[in-house]
């Protein structure tokens, strides 16, 4: 909805202006003229900055979805980067100094809007909710709280808890389902947008551990069509316990691309009873732009 146009299924059929009758002179304090007369005046009689403007503060989707079939001169408004360039200016995507280049502004706004982590509680914040234990050797999963016995404190210090491992296998996973999450199958099949794969682990100063991580682009019908699974990273005892980041960047994957698989975990290497393992935190997994593409310039409704 756009505030005082009601509904924008209708929006483009006509807009109502009054027509006022002009008083014989200006000391007339009664008007006897005819009743005030409606007019019909389509809407595509505005100036077209002035159609812009009414844009600008239509929901996007809506746009590509309502607005865009509606005629040639609305589609090609609608197309018009600096339609894509204000809004994100508008929604703070954007500054008045960006100078990275954008090739598919359109593209950039919704992959801004849609950004966010697509792990949940990737902080231990809520215990092992959202998470399915793969593994769960040794004394299992626990959550521990910063810095822990023989810890570090972490980059963040808003990150205040983790996932820690104990002397056998410890793995949890979970499956995104991107297009549950708002990503179309156009978007990730022209465009491919970059998947970014982040992960913190550290080890205990006084034990040794194995660490591992496995993230999977996967088909509709969970078929894998793109894998990072890099060798497992051993840290030995009487360590500086420090928190190192695992990245990865998935780029120009084969199209059909629908779900993520992310698993991680470990086990420690003394065989030591309790949670001596490699502990795991704020892991991510981000749906980004890319500033230096060149995409297909046409694209169907989300």
């Amino acid at each position: 909805m756009f505030p005082g146009l009601g509904s924008w299924g209708s929006v483009g059929s006509a807009f109502l202006v009054r027509a006022h009758d002009q008083c014989c002179s200006p000391q007339a304090c009664v008007c006897t003229s005819p009743p005030a007369t409606m007019a019909l005046v389509s809407i595509n009689q505005l100036p077209e900055n002035i159609l812009l403007e009414v844009f600008m503060h239509v929901p996007a989707r809506q746009l590509l979805r309502n607005c865009r079939p509606v005629c040639c001169l609305w589609r090609d408004l609608i197309d018009l980067v600096s339609l894509w360039k204000r809004k994100c200016l508008r929604e703070g995507y954007v500054t008045e100094d960006w100078d990275q280049p954008v090739s598919d502004w359109k593209v950039f706004y919704f992959l801004c809007s849609l950004r966010r982590n697509l792990l949940r509680n990737p902080c231990a914040e809520e215990d092992m909710k959202s998470w399915k234990i793969d593994s769960n050797g040794g004394d299992q999963w626990k959550v521990e709280s910063l810095p822990g016995a023989h810890g570090t404190g972490f980059p963040d210090s808003k990150v205040k808890k983790y996932f820690v491992t104990s002397y056998d296998m410890c793995l949890k996973s979970q499956i995104i389902d991107l297009k549950a999450e708002g990503y179309w199958e156009e978007l990730l099949d022209k465009f491919r947008p970059d998947i970014v794969v982040k992960d913190w682990f550290a080890p205990r100063a006084d034990c040794g551990c194995t660490y591992q991580i496995r993230v999977q682009l996967a088909s509709a019908d969970y078929l894998v069509l793109a894998s990072f699974e890099p060798p497992p990273v051993t840290v030995h005892q009487w360590n500086d316990a420090k928190w190192t980041e695992v990245s990865h960047t998935f780029s120009d994957y084969p199209p059909g691309v629908r779900h993520i698989f992310f698993q991680h975990g470990g086990k420690d290497t003394q065989f030591w009873a309790g949670w001596y393992g490699p502990r795991v935190t704020n892991s991510s997994v981000v749906i980004s732009h890319r500033v230096t593409r060149n995409p297909p310039h046409a694209m169907a409704q989300p």
